[in-house]
């Protein structure tokens, strides 16, 4: 099968990529044709060697530049929150535009089995707003995202769904919560952490700290990824029931070296969301007991001692 990887070179397509190569030999012969426009989140050096690189914005890749593929997955997307705050266009041009011109690649395609949408649990918006402490977001709920990062996924999902009813293009969009893992962009808060425990500087902290995440292992994510798209279609989410507030985490992995980490806190984001949870009922009832992840605390325990 040839699958077409957008947004390949970066944190979460790259362990995708590698994925699909470990799997050569255990389904169909598997060719990858990575599209990306290696932006400074992208990193060659996180393919294998044996794909096809073309280096292009989604915007402008044509049937042309790919062929007739099988599958269409699209990880390509700007994703920085505060970079959303601070200039929401490239968000709109990327996360909008960009999927709309692969939707329209993707209906040029004859055997096209499947457009595979990467989404975030940012669309549900801020969980705190329902007023229940317990509730967390399904599938089936209204989107109502808070940043123009999240309302540009949240509008891409749509022009997924508007394709597949008016045109019949058969799609799945995971909606997933934070990743975690190797080659992680120094951006984000793990490897921010991580490094600033390193070289003993603060680390920064919005707020109050008590901002809640849930977090999931990248490969873990990419696996489930891989086994919806070959299986089934629709929406769903993929989570771990892994939650905890900034400070929770600060304090384990203070715990993990023996001193309290060092933190500062800065101005609190702008809009910024306290609480999210995935629902993840429906993924537990499709997969049953062979539905498993690793725990964020054991994978921070391996790399902090």
């Amino acid at each position: 099968m040839r699958i077409v990887v957008t947004g390949g070179a970066g944190f979460i397509g790259s362990s995708f990529v590698n994925l699909l190569m470990n799997y050569r030999g255990k389904y169909d012969a598997i060719d990858v044709i990575v599209v990306d426009k290696m932006t400074y989140a992208s990193n060659k050096e996180s393919l294998p060697h044996d794909i096809t690189l073309i280096e292009k914005d989604i915007c402008d890749i044509t049937k042309d530049d790919l062929g007739e593929v099988d599958y269409i997955v699209n990880f390509a997307a700007e994703t920085h929150v505060d970079n959303s705050i601070f200039d929401g266009s490239p968000f709109m041009k990327t996360n909008i535009m960009g999927v709309f011109n692969l939707l329209e690649v993707a209906r040029e395609m004859k055997h096209l089995q499947k457009f595979v949408q990467i989404s975030t649990d940012e669309v549900y918006g801020d969980l705190n707003d329902l007023g229940n402490p317990t509730y967390h977001s399904k599938e089936t709920d209204l989107l109502k995202p808070s940043s123009y990062y999240s309302a540009s996924k949240a509008s891409a999902d749509q022009l997924v769904m508007s394709v597949g009813r008016t045109y019949n293009v058969p799609y799945l969009i995971t909606r997933t919560c934070n990743n975690y893992g190797k080659r992680q962009h120094l951006e984000k808060f793990l490897p921010t952490v991580i490094q600033c425990i390193y070289e003993d500087i603060p680390i920064p902290l919005y707020g109050d700290g008590l901002q809640v995440r849930e977090w999931i292992w990248v490969e873990d994510n990419v696996r489930i990824i891989f086994d919806l798209m070959i299986s089934d279609i629709g929406i769903w989410n993929i989570g771990s029931g892994d939650r905890y507030t900034n400070k929770e985490i600060l304090k384990y992995v203070g715990d993990l070296i023996g001193k309290p980490v060092n933190y500062l806190n800065t101005v609190d984001r702008l809009g910024h969301d306290r609480r999210y949870g995935l629902d993840c009922t429906k993924l537990h009832s499709y997969f049953g007991d062979e539905l498993t992840t690793i725990n964020l605390l054991e994978y921070l325990e391996t790399e902090l001692l």
